[in-house]
Parts: structure tokens; C-alpha cells; sequence
């Protein structure tokens, strides 16, 4: 082969291989590129992912810091609200307390003041009593002293008769008062009847009857405070009275002192009841 041609040949080959090199190396270049591009690429994806882990992680961190936060404020203010709520309560209690500290001092104090006032009061009845029942046993013993001067200085009036004589009978019970005004009709008497002490004393003040028969116990006004009520004033003072009890030795010294002419013990013959209405209105003494 001429010289010319072996030259020309190595050039294209030569050419070839050059190319042939060229193409590897940039293939391998290509290559080497879309490797380095692809590691950028999963180096950048990568660091994406750590970036939104990272985001996430702090977000996270962030929204469980805020979790906790908002717990420890809704415990603290949990907690200041008991600590109100009983300092509260510890309040009322303790108003509470003194209120009904006030409320027994007061009711103590008022308690006091009554009972202080009772005893005062109990102690002016008392005086106003013993006061009224000296007056009342002076007023007696006055008329008493007063019908006997008179009965010794005055000549005795004629006696008068049954038909003449108004006994009055002065009893809360209707029975007593019934058997007593038959006994009494029978012999003649005029009989007035009356329901207690307050309606013999009214009947009294309108018109005198000539004898006065009682009971001791009787609602509204008894028989020894009828009695005492008549021998304080001047007209009724010598009125004749006889007086019936069933405890006639207990109050024999009681009725005397308040001027009963005549006691008589439940029961009684009614002969005894009539020999003492005549021995009254004779003028002889009875006991």
C-alpha cells in the first residue's frame, strides 16, 4: 500500500479512535453529570425532608410547649380559683360565726332583760298584793268592829220572814245552785241565783239580798275574794255570809280573816244551812 494511502488510513483512524475517545469521555462526562445530578438532586431531597422533619419536629416541640403551657395555666388557674373558692368559704364560715355569736349574745342579753323584767314585775304584784290583801283584811276588820258597834248600840229590827227574807246563792255549779234554791223555796225563802263571784257582786250592787250563800271556788272572782270585796265598802260590810267548801278546816282561818260569818263543810245536813240562815238573821253570833 502506497505510503500516501497508510498515511491517510492512520488519520481516519486515528480520527476514529479520536472521536471514539471523545465519545467516551463524554459519555463518561454525561454520565459523571447526571450521577453528580442525581446525588444533588437526592442530596437536595434529602435536605428537604430533614427540613420539613426538622419543621415538623419544631412544630411539634412548639404546639407541645403551647400544650403544656396552656395545662399549667389551666392548673394554675384551677388552682387560684379553689384557693378563692375557699378563702371564700373560709370567709363566710367565719361570718357565719360571729352572726351567730351576735345572734346568742343578743338572744342572751334579751333573755336577761326578761327575766329581769318578770322578777321586777312578779316583785310589784307581789307587793301590790300583800298591799291589797292588808287593805282588804283592814277594810274587814273595820266593818266587823263598825257592825258590832252598831249591833250594841242600835236596838235589833224586827226579824223578818221567809216570805220577806232574799237569800242569794252564788255557785258555778248549776246542780248545787238547783238543789240548794229547792231547799231554800221550800222553806219560803226568795231565792237569787248566781253564776260565780263577778255575777253575785253585780246582782249585789244593784240590790242587797238579806243573806249571801257561797262557794269558795269559782271562776273569775272566788267566794273569800267576793267576800272581802263586800266587807270593804260600808253597804255591803254587815252582809250575813255563809260559805261552803270541802276543805272547810284548811280554810277556816282564811275565811274568818276575810269576814265569813259562816263556814260549812261539803256535805251538810240542810237542817244545819237553815238554823244558821235564821241564827244570821236573828242577829246571834255563828261560827
Amino acid at each position: 500500500m502506497p505510503r500516501g494511502r497508510r498515511i491517510s488510513s492512520m488519520s481516519i483512524n486515528e480520527s476514529l479512535l479520536l472521536i471514539a475517545a471523545g465519545v467516551g469521555v463524554a459519555f463518561f462526562a454525561w454520565r459523571s453529570f447526571n450521577t453528580r445530578r442525581s446525588a444533588n438532586e437526592q442530596a437536595e431531597r434529602t435536605a428537604i425532608q430533614d427540613a420539613a422533619r426538622a419543621e415538623a419536629q419544631r412544630k411539634a416541640a412548639e404546639e407541645a410547649a403551647r400544650a403544656e403551657a396552656e395545662r399549667k395555666a389551666a392548673e394554675e388557674a384551677a388552682r387560684a380559683e379553689v384557693e378563692r373558692k375557699v378563702a371564700r368559704e373560709a370567709a363566710q364560715a367565719e361570718a357565719d360565726r360571729q352572726a351567730v355569736e351576735k345572734a346568742q349574745r343578743l338572744e342572751d342579753e334579751e333573755r336577761l332583760a326578761v327575766d329581769q323584767a318578770i322578777a321586777r314585775e312578779t316583785e310589784r304584784q307581789a307587793s301590790e298584793e300583800n298591799a291589797r290583801r292588808a287593805a282588804e283584811r283592814k277594810a274587814a276588820e273595820d266593818a266587823r268592829q263598825l257592825a258590832a258597834t252598831r249591833t250594841a248600840t242600835v236596838a235589833p229590827a224586827k226579824a223578818k220572814t221567809p216570805e220577806e227574807t232574799v237569800v242569794m246563792v252564788a255557785d258555778d255549779s248549776k246542780v248545787v245552785r238547783v238543789k240548794t234554791g229547792r231547799l231554800l223555796g221550800a222553806q219560803h225563802y226568795q231565792v237569787v241565783m248566781a253564776e260565780d263571784g263577778l255575777d253575785a257582786a253585780r246582782q249585789i250592787e244593784r240590790a242587797l239580798p238579806d243573806v249571801l250563800i257561797t262557794d269558795v271556788d269559782m271562776p273569775g272572782m272566788s267566794g273569800l275574794q267576793l267576800t272581802r270585796q263586800l266587807r270593804a265598802h260600808a253597804a255591803t260590810a254587815g252582809l250575813p255570809i255563809i260559805m261552803v267548801t270541802s276543805d272547810s278546816e284548811q280554810l277556816r282561818g282564811e275565811a274568818h280573816a276575810a269576814g265569813v260569818n259562816v263556814l260549812l263543810g261539803k256535805p251538810y245536813p240542810e237542817a244545819q244551812l237553815l238554823a244558821h240562815i235564821q241564827s244570821l238573821l236573828s242577829g246571834q253570833s255563828c261560827t
